[in-house]
């Protein structure tokens, strides 16, 4: 308990006597002088709201950014985000785009998640592979490194990023996703989606390992709704508690109505015509993290999108075109402390891979990335990804930022293609953990590769 009131209290030290920060636009590489402050998993009773210390270190709510005075703020900008304001890719941001900055919500950890944390953090070790890449070993659950330091600073955050708490089942009935060229042509596709993990489970009265899924750490159940001519396509993934295990992937196909396995090297090909791949997956970030060369480029804060209202119109309507912008009506930006990480290959890994490097902007409080700046094999900024996370209220835990419902926009800034997701479509179910129909907990049916051909039965 004495490690919980002390994470509070550096928590709430830090917010108060945090400093300004400078992102060096364009360059992918953040330089910061904040306090290393602590963890964003200290827990309180009611979600905190916080004001700004000062005008020069953070936004203050009320402010409204523009098109017109966005220079003034660019600082709690990501680079994509900054490139957009300047004009320097083909897309660029609307001249009537506007940004209400609100006051900063944090929502707390679950309990039992940093009662986790507290039990079996002291005995997460990082072990050293022959390869050059990095694993960790006896994990339980929580958080695995609530304090990142060196040695392996940034490989740890992207471990809490790996294991940060989600609910444990995430069904999303009717997910939407579209796909827009510079031209303006747009098409649209639609799916369930079933996510759920089946190991290290935190969530009261879930047991951490399912029975039956012992070596499985979690799993997700894509299943194509529209087009007709693609319905019942389907894919499931699987991965495991060793972290050096590759992820088993398996596709449904509705003209041969049985699974077949799919190879690992398809990872980096687009699917379903999306700008999106199966390592940009589980909401953010589905890449092998012992594969994995971290560097921590700094710590700042950045205006993001978080405790909104899902866009009412889907897509185009409610979005501000022909950037696919969030408009006021989904609600205000908050101002959020980040850790800025370069995520890309160890040079064993490297040869072939999609992306040259992957910088991340995390969020400390949960630990989901909130925007990633995508670049190409030879360090070209290539896609721009922006996750915009929707607060769901958790049964027996509260509101959750990184709860599987979110909008996440793909900006292929070479090509001229972008790729916008809602999850779920408004009108649509969207659950999680209990509040999920009794069809949705069946575990062979969703989370075994048999279960796929019962697609079409």
């Amino acid at each position: 308990m004495g490690e919980v009131l002390s994470r509070r209290f550096r928590f709430a030290m830090a917010l108060a006597f945090s400093i300004a920060m400078a992102l060096t636009a364009g360059a992918g590489r953040a330089r910061a002088q904040a306090p290393a402050g602590a963890s964003g998993a200290a827990a309180a009773a009611d979600p905190v709201t916080i004001q700004p210390p000062a005008a020069a270190a953070s936004i203050p709510p009320g402010t409204t950014i523009t098109p017109e005075n966005w220079t003034q703020y660019k600082d709690f900008m990501p680079d994509g985000m900054v490139g957009f304001f300047a004009g320097g890719f083909p897309w660029k941001m609307p001249a009537d785009a506007r940004m209400d900055v609100g006051p900063t919500i944090i929502h707390p950890l679950p309990k039992t998640y940093l009662e986790a944390t507290e039990k079996y953090a002291g005995q997460v070790k990082i072990v050293e592979l022959p390869d050059g890449g990095l694993t960790l070993e006896n994990y339980q659950g929580g958080q695995p490194f609530p304090h990142p330091a060196e040695p392996h600073k940034g490989w740890k955050i992207l471990a809490n990023l790996w294991y940060r708490y989600m609910p444990h089942l995430i069904v999303d009935t009717f997910a939407h996703g579209c796909g827009v060229t510079g031209g303006g042509s747009v098409n649209c596709k639609s799916a369930q989606i079933v996510t759920r993990q089946l190991s290290f489970n935190t969530d009261p009265q879930t047991p951490a390992t399912f029975p039956g899924a012992e070596g499985k750490f979690s799993s997700e159940w894509f299943m194509v709704l529209e087009p007709e001519q693609s319905r019942y396509t389907a894919t499931l993934t699987i991965s495991h508690t060793d972290p050096t295990k590759p992820e088993d992937t398996y596709l449904f196909l509705p003209s041969l109505r049985r699974f077949q396995p799919l190879s690992t090297a398809a990872r980096c090909s687009p699917n379903q015509g999306t700008d999106s791949t199966d390592e940009d997956y589980r909401f953010g970030y589905n890449s092998n993290i012992t594969e994995a060369k971290v560097e921590v480029l700094g710590e700042k804060k950045i205006l993001a999108m978080l405790d909104y209202t899902l866009p009412q119109a889907g897509f185009p309507g409610a979005f501000d075109m022909p950037l696919g912008w969030p408009k006021p009506s989904w609600g205000k930006w908050q101002m959020r402390d980040v850790y800025v990480i370069s995520v890309s290959k160890i040079a064993a890994r490297a040869q072939g891979y999609c992306y040259g490097k992957r910088v991340m902007y995390v969020d400390k409080a949960t630990y989901a990335p909130l925007w990633e700046d995508l670049y190409d094999s030879n360090q070209r900024l290539w896609r721009v990804l922006a996750l915009f996370l929707r607060t769901v209220d958790v049964p027996g835990i509260g509101p959750v930022n990184a709860s599987g419902s979110l909008v996440w926009a793909f900006w292929d800034v070479q090509n001229q293609h972008a790729s916008f997701f809602i999850d779920p479509v408004p009108g649509h179910d969207f659950y999680v953990n209990s509040e999920a129909p009794e069809s949705f907990q069946d575990l062979t049916r969703f989370t075994t590769p048999p279960g796929l051909n019962l697609i079409m039965r």
